[in-house]
């Protein structure tokens, strides 16, 4: 089991020491009990902060987090499954916006290079009306 102080731990998983207090005051790691002078945090804290850390990579938001991570406790694994189409159905709607910004950009990038007449269609194309 690991022994490590809370910028120990952050540095572990990737994060700064106020982002291991963040996720404490919002409920998702524990503060554990002070050993002497300092707080000592172990492998279970690791491998949450490292959940938390990945869960938010994939879009979760924290509250979407905190209760994935009650789920667990709970063993809700339907809940879970709803929790992660929704994700999905989000990233599934940013992927066909992002694919029509890119259509449009392309677009204006073919314009821009098929003349050379008057002002450009990507400055024209972003200037306010």
């Amino acid at each position: 089991m690991l022994d490590m102080t809370i910028g120990q731990l952050g540095r572990a998983a990737g994060v700064g020491v106020e982002t291991v207090r963040y996720y404490q005051r919002r409920g998702l790691i524990e503060t554990p009990p002070r050993a002497g002078e300092i707080r000592r945090y172990g492998e279970p804290d690791l491998r949450r902060l490292r959940f938390i850390r990945s869960a938010q990579a994939a879009g979760f938001t924290l509250e979407e987090i905190g209760e994935l991570l009650a789920l667990d406790a709970g063993r809700d694994r339907a809940r879970a499954r709803e929790l992660a189409a929704g994700r999905i159905e989000m990233l599934d709607r940013k992927i066909a916006d992002l694919t029509e910004a890119r259509a449009a950009l392309s677009r204006l990038a073919r314009a821009c290079a098929g003349s050379s007449d008057g002002p450009c269609p990507i400055i024209e194309a972003f200037e306010p009306v």
